[in-house]
């Protein structure tokens, strides 16, 4: 029976706008519907099946808490999810509704559906106390009121109350009015002359009726009292006292002064004022009269937002006896200020939204709603600046939050979105809400080698199949996008391949070296190494590597000249003077760099003090002048020994044969060009340099015969020295002159070398010599050792 009367109320409208489709779903419920009670079939007035409702994610979006209804997606019905009570739900609000938003995607489509509740008769009316007292003068004149509590009924409109009836009696009668309000009040009338001899009380039954249907009622008794005397009540100055305040007025403020007077003289016209009866304790908590003063003051907090208006109904009590009592209203009208921010409700549809996301892709939906009115209810949204979203006004008011650039996860993986919502207040009010947008990843990055080109210096004879080198590879994507694999492309050096000369793991860009390599035989190889990612489709990037292979100090000096490694015989002449260069010995060594630089030992000899090996040039030479009681046959074991780490070494065996009918002039012969104009062009530049030479030295003599006479009889000794420099190839060690570039060719060996040679010569001066007329020129010191001599030289 009952679902067959709510029933009677279903009724629903459609009414839709497009673009992103919003409508509106209208239906009118009564309360007190029970959990599951049919509401509306909110699928069929959307227009969709059962099996859309599933395939286009069909969803009620509701705020935080339990919702009123929920949809059965088995049939599309819309039901009741918990018990309406629309006086909890509502109050006093006459017209009371629900609204929630129903989500549908493919398309994206949102709908309103807005619920009425109607008022049921389930309240009966009640009265604040269940007994009053009234003292009326027994020469109250006929037709006098007196104001009766009304009843309250927490329903609404025709379900409120409606009248009042008084249990019948021979002097009082009930006069019902509607208050400015609409609601309903009774007054007592006396309809006969009260005389207290006769009848001094009466108890009469006050009874108050809604007009619900059934009809609901409530009752109270009035005790009346006839009493005796004072017959003038108070009059106010208006009978109705219009007034206005802010809501947001501070507590102690004044609102309005009333003022009655009494004609009555003495205490009966001694007046004080109170709030009558009907004031409901709710507005007694909002409100204060000063008993003596009139003075109306604010004493609790006003909201426009909850109450437009206040109506007090004020008394003015005179102190006779009985006291007789005057009636005003006093109507407050409270201003609505700017006390109430913007309400923001954020609908996300998608909290994570791809890096290739489409402009206009809506990510949520948001409403902001002001409580205020006017100018201070109107609401704006903003975004702040420089991010790649805005807000897009929808025809019924609402915002979305729509991708307005391109995103980027790599730089900007997540968005902490701040909307801000301002009413159109003075001062405005503002509310910011956030909302956290997460951007998905794509593979649009390929990966990058931290360098464009590697080198990697690998020393020779290395172990195969050691790594040797890391390359590393980044990729900002994130997740398999960013997982990369390295792999070798085929690279060519002198006709090889070096991928097949190196491997790399593809998992962590390891380089190993499939093979030993030799320096001597190739210093580098250039391997091209790609890195690939695991996206779909799959970005790949390239990097150089140059392997430089190092010099390791594996190969031994190789004695050129000599040849022979075992022996050798060389000829010198017995007549050969102090650094007489005999031979050569010149080796190379296949290393480079301190591998290949060499020095020369002489670590054998038949007699040490004759022969002296260059340390760096690897010359032999005589270090004296031959003896007779020398060996006509000498044995010297030459060290050839390279800078290495170990150094590496060979060794050479010279014999040498001193003949004494080897003469320097034989030698000189031999050693002459055998270029005829060269033999002249020497000869003429020898002719120069002796010409020279001798003017040169007699013009000393001259000169010191000159100093010589103008000194003392003391000594002297004049010591000149005079530096005669071989450039080339020095033609004989007696004398002291410049020979030009020559030839030397050594026995046993193909090679022609040059001699860097200087000798010095000293002019000694005796005691003696001032007495006679000639001096005589001799060398200094003819038996230094080569290297004692090449010192002077410099």
């Amino acid at each position: 029976m009952a679902k067959g009367l709510h029933r009677l109320y279903y009724f629903a409208f459609l009414t839709c706008v497009s673009d992103l489709i919003f409508c509106q779903i209208q239906y009118v419920i009564p309360e007190e519907m029970e959990r599951g009670d049919f509401v509306g079939n909110i699928a069929e007035d959307l227009g969709l099946t059962i099996g859309e409702m599933s395939f286009r994610k069909f969803r009620l979006v509701s705020d935080d808490g339990m919702p009123l209804f929920k949809v059965n997606k088995g049939n599309g019905i819309l039901v009741v999810n918990e018990r309406i009570d629309r006086e909890i739900l509502c109050g006093r609000i006459v017209s009371c509704s629900v609204s929630q938003d129903v989500a549908v995607e493919n398309p994206l489509e949102m709908h309103r559906v807005k619920v009425e509740i109607l008022d049921i008769n389930d309240n009966s009316p009640k009265f604040p106390k269940m007994r009053y007292a009234l003292q009326v003068s027994e020469v109250t004149a006929v037709g006098s009121l007196f104001l009766l509590e009304s009843a309250q009924d927490a329903d609404v409109g025709t379900n409120a109350v409606s009248s009042y009836e008084i249990s019948t009696n021979e002097h009082f009668n009930l006069k019902t009015r509607t208050r400015g309000d609409g609601s309903k009040m009774a007054e007592l009338v006396l309809e006969n002359p009260l005389d207290r001899e006769q009848l001094s009380s009466f108890h009469l039954t006050l009874t108050a009726f809604d007009g619900g249907t059934p009809r609901r009622s409530g009752t109270a008794e009035i005790i009346i009292s006839v009493l005796d005397v004072n017959d003038c009540a108070p009059v106010f100055d208006h009978q109705t006292y219009k007034t206005k305040t802010l809501e947001n007025l501070p507590k102690g403020s004044l609102i309005t002064t009333i003022n009655a007077v009494d004609l009555d003289q003495g205490t009966n016209g001694e007046v004080k004022y109170y709030l009558s009866s009907h004031v409901s304790h709710s507005v007694r908590e909002l409100f204060s009269l000063d008993p003596a003063t009139g003075q109306i003051r604010v004493q609790g907090s006003l909201d426009y937002e909850e109450e437009e208006a206040y109506q007090l109904d004020v008394e003015a009590v005179d102190n006779g006896t009985p006291a007789l009592v005057g009636r005003a209203e006093i109507l407050v009208e409270v201003v609505d200020v700017n006390d109430n921010a913007p309400v923001l409700k954020i609908n996300p549809l998608s909290i994570e939204v791809s890096e290739d996301a489409a402009r206009g892709t809506v990510i949520a939906i948001i409403s902001a709603t002001d409580s205020d009115s006017g100018g201070n209810g109107q609401v704006r949204c903003e975004l702040p600046p420089n991010i790649p979203f805005k807000l897009q006004k929808s025809l019924n008011g609402q915002y979305n939050l729509i991708v307005s650039d391109t995103l980027n996860r790599e730089s900007s993986p997540q968005y902490n979105i701040s909307i801000s919502a301002w009413d159109a207040g003075s001062p405005p009010l503002s509310t910011n809400k956030t909302i956290q947008v997460s951007v998905s990843d794509i593979n649009d990055n390929a990966p990058q080698f931290t360098q464009a080109v590697f080198n990697v210096f690998l020393m020779e004879n290395n172990a195969p199949g050691t790594s040797i080198f890391e390359v590393t590879a980044f990729d900002p994507d994130m997740g398999k996008n960013s997982a990369v694999s390295y792999f070798l492309l085929d690279s060519f050096t002198h006709e090889s391949s070096a991928s097949g000369h190196f491997s790399v793991n593809s998992g962590n860009g390891h380089l190993y070296a499939l093979r030993s390599f030799d320096y001597e035989i190739q210093k580098k190889f250039q391997i091209k190494v790609q890195a690939q990612d695991d996206g779909t489709p799959s970005l790949t990037s390239t990097a150089l590597v140059n392997v430089i292979i190092l010099d390791q100090n594996d190969n031994a000096p190789v004695i050129v000249s000599p040849s022979n490694y075992s022996s050798s015989i060389l000829i010198v002449p017995k007549s050969a003077h102090p650094g007489y260069l005999v031979t050569k010995v010149i080796a190379t060594d296949a290393d480079s760099g301190q591998n290949a630089r060499l020095s020369y030992q002489l670590i054998e000899a038949t007699d040490h003090s004759i022969f002296h090996v260059g340390l760096t040039s690897g010359e032999i030479r005589t270090t004296r002048n031959f003896r007779d009681q020398d060996a006509l046959r000498q044995a010297l074991v030459i060290l050839v020994r390279d800078n290495g780490q170990p150094s590496l070494s060979s060794a050479v065996s010279i014999l040498f044969t001193i003949q004494s009918n080897v003469t320097e002039n034989t030698f000189e012969q031999k050693s002459k060009p055998r270029n005829p104009e060269l033999f002249s062009n020497l000869n003429f530049l020898l002719i120069i340099i002796l010409g020279s030479t001798s003017c040169i030295f007699l013009f000393i003599i001259i000169f010191l015969v000159v100093v010589k006479c103008k000194q003392d009889r003391n000594n002297y000794c004049y010591a000149f020295r005079f530096c005669c420099y071989r450039q080339r190839h020095l033609t004989a060690a007696s004398h002291c002159r410049d020979v030009t570039k020559a030839n030397l060719n050594y026995l046993d060996s193909a090679q022609t070398l040059p001699i860097r040679e200087s000798y010095n010569y000293t002019v000694c001066l005796s005691p003696e010599s001032s007495k006679s007329d000639f001096l005589f020129l001799k060398p200094c010191n003819p038996t230094l050792p080569l290297d004692d001599i090449n010192a002077r030289g410099t």
